[in-house]
């Protein structure tokens, strides 16, 4: 399964008349934030591939429509009101992945045995906090949020047999690609989250890529960090 992933920059090679024919076996688009609603639609009519994004610190201008309460008539909150997430379903083309955990089933990751799964994801949007921003939390406040995943990842592993394939998100985990400054430090419960649930990947953004010498690719464990900036592409294999 081949993935394109993208993030904080419009990138001609992506947008551009030939981006169809330039990524013709592309399965799979994520989105690691930072990036314009126009930009996204413009990749999912010209690719016509699930595309999952999640919101950075800035391009902020849709995120209230998916983060507020919404108005619920049954005798139970959803899923989405408890946590505060409004589901928008496919605004401008895309699945929003933020602070929830997803299961494609229309992309199948091959199994050994001669079955197959849906491919896995979460998300996370948002950076450290570092000025009161919009979408910007303290490391604590994060890990809270994701551990309100842990019920589905732990559904995940009982029926698939593996927690994630993908964990997308804006920010970097501490000390992996992350910069010193106050915006740009990384999470350190996002090291904590993938020592317990082994995504394959992190896809993050935020860390813009200047200097062609500053690694993208980092191993951790059982985990594949990468840094998505502009664009780039990944493989994930079948089981």
């Amino acid at each position: 399964m081949k993935i394109l992933c993208v993030s904080d920059q419009i990138d001609p090679l992506v947008y551009s008349t030939q981006a169809k024919e330039r990524f013709s076996d592309i399965d799979l688009v994520l989105c690691a934030g930072d990036l314009p609603s126009d930009y996204i639609d413009f990749i999912v009519s010209t690719l016509n591939k699930p595309t999952y994004f999640i919101f950075g610190n800035h391009n902020l201008t849709e995120f209230s429509y998916y983060h507020k309460q919404k108005k619920h008539t049954g005798p139970h909150p959803t899923w989405e009101e408890e946590h505060g997430v409004l589901d928008m379903g496919g605004s401008f083309g895309a699945i929003y992945a933020g602070f929830k955990v997803l299961s494609d089933k229309k992309l199948r990751i091959q199994l050994k045995n001669g079955k197959s799964r849906p491919l896995l994801l979460a998300g996370a949007s948002g950076s450290i906090r570092y000025n009161k921003g919009l979408n910007q939390y303290t490391d604590r406040q994060m890990s809270l949020k994701l551990m309100r995943l842990i019920p589905r990842l732990l559904f995940n592993r009982i029926r698939y047999g593996t927690y994630l394939d993908v964990f997308l998100t804006h920010a970097s985990p501490r000390h992996i690609h992350d910069k010193e400054d106050p915006c740009h430090k990384g999470f350190d419960c996002f090291n904590t989250f993938i020592k317990r649930f082994h995504p394959t990947f992190l896809v993050h953004g935020h860390i813009h890529l200047y200097d062609m010498n500053s690694p993208r690719v980092t191993k951790v464990g059982k985990t594949t960090v990468v840094n998505a900036y502009s664009h780039t592409i990944l493989e994930l294999k079948d089981e």
